[in-house]
């Protein structure tokens, strides 16, 4: 780790009394106070002028750069690091991809929880890159999303399978059941409150249409369905419950997309609205409370989930966003997913009564851009809310700096 910023300075400063010349004077009180003032006046000139260039200077020198190439990464509840780096390796007839995981700790320390070139899964040559990280609640475990190449036969011929790696927050593998540190075929994983239960997708209808539900435990290995029979394009989860929120499709596209709240143990569902479309990006505030998703290309919709015809529309156009910790505000990469884009704020309008049926106008919005409006592939907003963290394009280096005002 290397902290930007911290240059060095000449400590040989020359001091030259030959030519300094002092008058004498006999001060009056009035003059005395008149000096006072301006001292003070000064004195704390300096100080304010002196501490906006600091707070400017703080917010533009990153307080943390971990060089390397960095190909995803996530905060810990606690407000560490997790992050993997590209690593390509060599054998007799292969060159493979297979990232390492590291633990930013506090302090500036690392600890690598998985060097990538010795982990297998099974007895065929594979690759993998982390596309993404999940954190039980508790922050003991953590789910590592894997994207995954295998040789599938002596013909050199290639499968490609998303998996989800199960490790201890010290890096021990986790078998599940006693088998496996893998679940197969897995999708967007996380835990459910109980930090044992594994949910996450599988491809109902391929290629990437529609998605249904399964869960794994730690005990007991591979389970089951999760609302069997049912597809959906999208979830999230709902901070502090064994629940999600989630659009519903049927599985021949012919009905409007639905957003439901799953009470994924109970098996409960609740349909929240029929939506007009569903184009990406479902996200669950950090309380709770609200939701916002892309109809479509252009327009946001945000709606408050505990009074569901409450609801706003602004346009942005399409692309990644995370709330701001007041959740007034998101904080918006204008590309998709894994791919570059300049970080705007945007304040949200307010929500408003809309019963079923009625138009719902957009609102246009301005954009506030951050960090001189360079380009960034990944970002992510701690969970105290103090910190931004972006992965630079290009070489990717993983930078931490105070989180920028709106």
């Amino acid at each position: 780790m290397t902290r930007p910023g911290s240059q060095g300075h000449d400590s040989s400063v020359a001091l030259s009394h030959r030519n300094l010349k002092y008058r004498s004077f006999e001060a009056s009180p009035c003059s005395l106070r008149l000096l006072c003032t301006l001292c003070v006046s000064l004195f704390l000139s300096f100080f304010l002028i002196s501490s906006a260039r600091v707070s400017a200077q703080d917010l533009e020198r990153p307080i943390l750069n971990i060089d390397d190439d960095v190909t995803a990464f996530a905060y810990a509840p606690d407000g560490r690091i997790v992050f993997s780096a590209r690593r390509l390796f060599k054998t007799k007839k292969y060159d493979l991809q297979r990232d390492d995981i590291w633990f930013q700790e506090s302090g500036g320390r690392r600890k690598r929880l998985l060097q990538g070139e010795k982990f297998t899964v099974g007895d065929r040559p594979f690759s993998y890159m982390v596309n993404g990280f999940s954190f039980s609640p508790n922050g003991r475990y953590i789910l590592v999303q894997l994207d995954t190449l295998s040789v599938a036969d002596d013909t050199g011929k290639t499968e490609a399978e998303p998996m989800t790696l199960v490790l201890e927050a010290n890096g021990k593998e986790v078998k599940l059941g006693g088998l496996e540190s893998v679940v197969h075929d897995s999708l967007d994983a996380t835990w459910l409150q109980d930090n044992s239960t594994i949910v996450y997708l599988f491809e109902a209808i391929k290629p990437d249409i529609l998605f249904s539900f399964k869960f794994a435990s730690l005990q007991g290995g591979a389970g089951g369905y999760f609302f069997e029979g049912r597809t959906f394009l999208a979830y999230d989860p709902i901070p502090g419950y064994s629940a999600a929120l989630a659009v519903e499709r049927d599985r021949n596209l012919s009905g409007p997309p639905r957003l439901q709240r799953l009470d994924l143990l109970a098996q409960e569902n609740q349909e929240l609205a029929t939506l007009d479309g569903y184009e990406a990006g479902l996200s669950v505030s950090p309380s709770g409370k609200r939701a916002a998703y892309f109809i479509d290309k252009e327009v946001l919709e945000v709606r408050d989930l505990a009074a569901p015809d409450h609801v706003a529309r602004v346009r942005i156009g399409l692309g990644s966003f995370r709330w701001a910790p007041d959740e007034s505000a998101i904080l918006l990469k204008r590309a998709p997913e894994r791919k570059s884009g300049d970080l705007v704020w945007i304040a949200l309008p307010p929500l408003t009564e809309h019963p079923p049926g009625q138009p719902i106008p957009v609102s246009e919005t301005t954009f506030n851009p951050i960090l001189h409006g360079l380009t960034y592939r990944d970002f992510a907003i701690s969970p105290d809310g103090r910190f931004l963290a972006v992965v630079s394009p290009g070489k990717r280096n993983l930078l931490v700096y105070p989180l920028p005002p709106r």
